[in-house]
């Protein structure tokens, strides 16, 4: 499978790496915004110029989107899965339904596959939602995130005017957690589950008050959550903030039984050392199922809930049935 990276940074290093390990695919370039002369890659792989995506779309199979969700991701995926198959990682939830309608309008009119919002949440956490709703229908649902560097949320900070860097960390309220993990099923609010914590690098000069504001203020990232900004140097990022961990936990309690008399919980937990290398990893997996799918004759959006999980492996049938089952 010849996989192209679109986009270079933390999460196309990640998958940089997943793809360069997986023995069933060929990274056959990574293309980026920048000029192709100034990036230095992790591998031997050829860098070219966004605007040369087109020229190498005979050597390509699958486009692994690796921008961002605030203003990348809604232009570029549909824009691509007009030419090629794509794998994205979108994940501003709430905007989910309307990038799928988009991505599978483009998709079905070019005859190419897209698959939206992969990775561990959405992506993995969704899986695991989805199976144990499934299994416990009387139940609730408890995701909580952290505590991490959120991707998507430190890009959506440094997109303000002003900031020259930032560290978003996303925290998880242990009380929440507890009441989750206790069976009683607490309807717990989005400010009750989570804090956010925001360290940000601004631009001489800057007006620290505007952009505390339009932090604390953004919609579908901090408005709902109690969030607190520290403003740092660059030196102390550096120094205090240059890792990327993060996971997080879903947990579903829920009662079985005629007459409910049973407590049942299921927890599916990750905890990362690196965030942009996992989820390149997922993504990788995903390009697999990608190609497979197009393969089969299938076109238009997908999300992992449209994947069947043998399509996520290199395993062959006969191997995951005999060593996973």
């Amino acid at each position: 499978m010849k996989i192209a990276i679109a986009g270079y940074g933390n999460l196309g290093r990640g998958v940089e790496a997943a793809v360069t390990n997986a023995q069933d695919m060929e990274l056959v370039g990574i293309f980026t915004r920048r000029d192709p002369q100034t990036v230095t890659v992790a591998t031997d792989t050829p860098v070219y110029a966004w605007g040369d995506l087109e020229a190498h779309a005979d050597d390509i199979d699958v486009v692994v989107l690796c921008g961002g969700s605030a203003t990348d991701l809604p232009q570029q995926t549909p824009e691509l899965a007009k030419r090629f198959c794509v794998v994205d990682s979108f994940d501003t939830h709430a905007n989910i339904p309307a990038h799928f309608a988009n991505v599978d309008a483009a998709a079905r009119e070019a005859g190419t596959i897209g698959v939206i919002s992969c990775g561990w949440d959405p992506g993995l956490f969704s899986l695991a939602r989805l199976y144990a709703s499934a299994a416990l229908p009387d139940g609730a649902d408890y995701t909580f995130w952290g505590r991490g560097v959120s991707q998507g949320h430190s890009d959506a900070i440094r997109r303000i005017p002003g900031v020259a860097d930032a560290r978003q960390y996303t925290v998880p309220v242990p009380s929440a957690v507890e009441a989750a993990r206790s069976g009683k099923n607490p309807q717990l609010t989005t400010r009750q589950k989570h804090t956010r914590e925001c360290f940000v690098v601004a631009e001489e000069g800057a007006d620290l008050a505007a952009i505390e504001k339009a932090i604390v203020t953004m919609p579908n990232y901090f408005a709902d959550y109690d969030t607190t900004v520290t403003f740092i140097t660059q030196e102390e990022l550096d120094a205090n903030h240059a890792g990327l961990p993060h996971g997080g936990t879903v947990i579903r309690s829920g009662r079985t039984g005629l007459n409910a008399e049973f407590g049942d919980t299921v927890e599916f937990t990750l905890a990362l050392d690196s965030n942009p290398y996992f989820t390149g990893s997922v993504l990788a997996s995903v390009a697999r199922a990608a190609y497979r799918l197009h393969q089969d004759g299938q076109v238009g959006a997908r999300t992992m809930f449209d994947i069947p999980p043998a399509l996520l492996s290199p395993l062959s049938a006969e191997e995951l049935r005999a060593h996973l089952m």
